[in-house]
This record gives C-alpha cells, structure tokens and sequence, in this order.
C-alpha cells in the first residue's frame, strides 16, 4: 500500500477532535463560575440562552465586539497567556459600558494552527476571570484548530459582548453642557492599545523586559491586564444615572481623540496634562520612542483608562465613590466652546 493509499482522518489533516473535547471539559467548571441566574442551559449547544424577562421595562440592547490588537504577540513571546483573556473581556466591556449599559453575556473567538491543551485552557481562564470582573457570563464561544492557518505556538482571539441598559438611562453625551469636568479614572498600564508601537520601541530598545520600573518590570508593566471598570461605573450609576452626562473609554487614539467622541458639536475639550501622574511604563515608552507628546496623546491612555464627564458640583462625590473600589481619579479638564474641526487642547 502507498502513502497515497493509506485512509485519512481528520487528525492526520492536523484537527484533534479529542484535545478540543479536552479543551471543553476543562473549562466548563471556569465558565460556570461566570453564569448568572438569566443563563438558560449549559454550555455546548448550538446557540446560548439568555433571559431577559423581568429585568427590565424597556430594555435597549449594546452590543460591542474586539481583539487585544498585537499585545497577543507579546503574550505569546513571553508566554504570558493566563491574562490575555482579561484583556479580551475588558476592551469590549468598556465599551458597552460607556452607553451606561450593563454586560449581561460574553462569546469568544479562539483560534489556533494546533490546539494546545493547556495553553487554550489558560488563555478561556482569562476569559472567565475577566467575566467575573465585569459580572457577566461566559456563555459560549468557539475554538477552533486550523492547520496551515498560524504557526507553531500562535493563536488569535476575539470577542463579541452584548449589554442592556433601560432606554430612559441611554447615556449618550446630550447632557454634555459648557463648564462640565472630565474626570480621568486611572489605567492600570497600556492596556490593549499601541502594541504595534510598544513592540517597535521593545526592538530597538533591546527587549530588556527584566528592567525595573518602580515595584514592577518592565515585562509585567507591559502585560498588565486592562482595568475593567463595569462594577465601580454600575455601583455609581445607581441611583445616580442622571449625574453622569457623558463617558469614553480610552482605547486606540488615545485621549486625544477617544473622548471627544461622545461630545456633542459646538463643544470641545481643554484638558491639563500635569493633572495626573505619568506612570513609568509611559515615561519609559516616550523616552526609548522619542516620541512626540502629540503622539503620546494619539497613542496611548497615559495612565487614563476611562473618563466621566459630569457637572463640577458632582466631582468629589464621585472621586470618592470611586476611591471605594480602589480607583484614583483626577480632574482632567473641562468641557468648552469650540467650532472646526480641532476640539481637543492638551496642554
């Protein structure tokens, strides 16, 4: 008999059935910690339930989906893979929470060239952990092994979130008035945004991920997972919704053109650079970069993850509640007149 005679199967094609049922077994009980008592049936059907009966009088649903970008290399070279998934939750998370919309359930997206048993199940773990962050659950999702598709030792990741929010409580920047304050609530490092950047700046600068940056490496600066800010936001919305007239998560464009998105026209933003902190990872960054500050500002969060735009009488009460959870916050800037097509002032 010839090779070209011998029977095939799909294993001899490069997919193991029997490591992706491993996969499954092993992250039911971690997918589980994340369910939530609208969660109808288990996981492993072709589609996930979820009832919204009773939650809510006139719901309006906010869907977001997204990737960490190329931190997933970074990962992958330093084989950091138990938190990737927390930054998988948290860029699409954010999101919706910005609408004021509570995340109710999460699907991801994993694939590989060959499946790697336990680096997928740390890889999903994240996931779930980022879901217990966010309070929600982990409902489904898929893995996929496709040979000739990546290479040795790499995977892709995606996520899908949807959110609910009462129509009445749809935060979406009308209130945004002249005088307001932005609040900036701090990062917890780059999160999951420059990483094309960062990688080109890790190049030249010789990769030195062992060098200290305060109490952290350099490695563990940069790996950092993004700061899921759903918790602390729905606590200070209760009750409160209406002190809150606009939010912005801080992802790819930075501060400079992340906030002015939910600000209405006629409006702009005069913000203080020497209001908060720069933390070490970006001072470093810009120094071994010799990068612009605009393109500090165009780039990164620099150390503000999530900003609330809200009347001055309201600052501290929030600043306070905010500090509960663990959470520093500044005082930014404040909402101006401004006409063309610039509305941002960093200085």
């Amino acid at each position: 008999m010839t090779a070209n005679d011998e029977a095939l199967s799909y294993r001899a094609a490069g997919v193991d059935i029997d490591a992706g049922s491993a996969v499954v077994e092993r992250i039911k009980p971690l997918v589980g910690k994340t369910f939530r008592p609208e969660v109808m049936g288990g996981l492993g059907g072709f589609g996930a339930l979820f009832d919204l009966s009773g939650k809510y009088r006139n719901p309006v649903l906010v869907s977001g989906t997204d990737g960490v970008g190329t931190k997933l290399r970074l990962a992958q070279q330093l084989h950091r893979h138990d938190t990737i998934g927390i930054d998988l939750v948290g860029m699409c998370v954010n999101d919706v929470l910005v609408q004021g919309a509570e995340p109710l359930f999460f699907l991801d997206y994993f694939a590989t060239g060959k499946l790697d048993v336990d680096t997928t199940v740390a890889v999903v773990g994240g996931i779930a952990k980022g879901c217990e962050l966010a309070g929600c659950a982990l409902i489904g999702g898929e893995t996929a092994e496709m040979p000739s598709m990546y290479p040795p030792g790499e995977y892709d990741l995606a996520g899908f979130n949807v959110g609910a929010v009462e129509k009445s409580g749809l935060i979406d920047g009308s209130a945004i008035c002249k005088g307001d304050v932005i609040l900036g609530v701090e990062s917890s490092g780059p999160h999951s945004n420059g990483f094309s950047l960062i990688r080109k700046i890790l190049e030249r600068a010789g990769s030195p991920f062992d060098l200290k940056l305060g109490h952290a490496t350099l490695a563990d600066a940069l790996m950092m997972p993004t700061t899921i800010y759903v918790k602390p936001i729905l606590a200070l919305l209760r009750g409160n919704r209406g002190m809150i007239h606009g939010m912005a998560h801080i992802t790819g464009g930075g501060l400079k053109e992340n906030i002015i998105r939910v600000v209405p026209k006629g409006l702009g933003l005069a913000i203080d650079a020497s209001a908060w902190p720069l933390p070490a990872v970006f001072a470093w960054l810009q120094q071994e970069g010799r990068l612009p500050t605009d393109e500090m500002w165009r780039t990164f969060n620099c150390g503000v993850g999530f900003t609330l735009i809200l009347a001055p009488g309201d600052v501290a009460h929030v600043r306070t509640a905010l500090t509960q959870w663990n959470l520093a916050s500044w005082p930014i800037g404040e909402v101006v007149t401004a006409t063309g097509d610039d509305r941002v002032h960093i200085a």
